[in-house]
């Protein structure tokens, strides 16, 4: 009788794995903590903005976005002590509808701009989900060479509530990158059609992109967005659609003359440009210096800046109160039963509204 091997195994067995190395040393990844639990002084965070620390930048613009109570306080005092520094930027809002290469026409417009020893900040605004109130927050992975570019800052921020995706403290968010040394800063919005009165009152200069065969030919003649803009660039002016391109310019060249003058007294440009290609990129910025140059001479840039200060006072006035309204403890409880009662037939809206103010 064979006695069996009790040391013997069989083929289908599972050996011992090599445990893998800690990526982070323990000690590293204590001080991490101990970081990441420290709570940095508006003085300390005022100090690394005005030094151009983007670690302070990206901090202090949270603090300005976040919505709690204790934040907020300490974001006013951050906005005050750097407003003296601000001011001293090119400010330039681009939009056009979902498609049109924005991303793709900011990264080389920004790559110019940093070639010509400009520190360039992006402040993109990314459109939130209505259902799930996400947003994917893209724009830097889309911006893969801008984004490395040690002259050039890229924020995206998400849209959330804000009226056509111009996120709620964009206005706050300017001031701060003027104070890091930032001298031009680009808006990027999401291109719904209804951000464009917002980023124009924020703005020193109104860009907007277009593109050819669209049927963007025939807005030309509508009023609105195009009354606003300083320069309408027909972007992807390359291949078979140079021609398309060259005929859209000719058509919005004729639009443009039936507007009355601004009064900027800034005649509004069409140029071509191919973002992808990196053509016309350069006479797009030459554009911008023109009317940049032309409305200083003539008061107009100042003036404006002082109407736009006036507009976010008003603006800032009416978001405080709604949210001091819903922040209520008196609203909290009240509002819901108002909704029920709406919602049954006992009361319409406008008497529950009245109600709900008389608190």
């Amino acid at each position: 009788m064979v006695k069996k091997n009790k040391t013997y195994k069989s083929a289908l067995h599972e050996q011992d794995g090599v445990p893998s190395p800690d990526s982070l040393s323990p000690n590293v990844a204590k001080i991490i903590k101990a970081n990441r639990k420290k709570i940095i002084s508006v003085d300390d965070l005022v100090s690394g903005i005005l030094s151009g620390n983007i670690t302070a930048l990206s901090r202090a613009i949270t603090l300005i976005e976040s919505t709690n109570p204790s934040h907020t306080k300490k974001a006013n005092e951050i906005i005050t002590k750097c407003l003296p520094y601000a001011n001293t930027s090119i400010r330039i809002g681009i939009t056009g509808v979902p498609g049109v290469g924005k991303s793709t026409f900011i990264e080389a417009f920004g790559i110019h701009l940093t070639s010509l020893q400009k520190k360039v900040a992006v402040l993109a605004v990314d459109p939130s989900s209505s259902l799930s109130q996400g947003s994917i927050l893209g724009d830097k992975t889309r911006m893969e060479d801008l984004v490395k570019n040690d002259s050039a800052f890229i924020r995206p921020s998400p849209s959330g509530n804000s009226l056509g995706g111009v996120a709620r403290k964009t206005r706050e968010t300017i001031i701060l990158c003027e104070a890091a040394g930032f001298d031009t800063i680009i808006i990027e919005t999401v291109g719904v059609g209804q951000s464009e009165t917002a980023v124009h009152s924020m703005v020193d200069f109104f860009l907007l992109l277009k593109l050819a065969g669209a049927g963007d030919e025939l807005q030309g003649i509508k009023r609105g967005i195009i009354e606003m803009a300083d320069a309408i660039v027909i972007n992807k002016a390359d291949g078979d659609n140079l021609k398309a391109a060259k005929m859209a310019k000719v058509e919005f060249n004729r639009a443009l003359h039936l507007y009355p003058a601004k009064s900027s007294e800034w005649s509004p440009k069409v140029s071509l440009c191919s973002a992808l290609k990196r053509e016309g990129i350069a006479d797009v910025w030459h554009m911008i210096e023109d009317y940049t140059k032309t409305t200083l001479e003539n008061q107009y840039f100042e003036t404006n800046r002082n109407n736009q200060n006036k507009f976010w006072l008003l603006q800032t006035i009416e978001d405080r109160l709604k949210s001091n309204f819903y922040n209520a403890s008196k609203i909290k409880m009240e509002l819901p039963l108002q909704i029920k009662l709406v919602e049954v037939g006992k009361t319409t809206p406008f008497a529950a509204a009245e109600y709900l103010l008389s608190l």
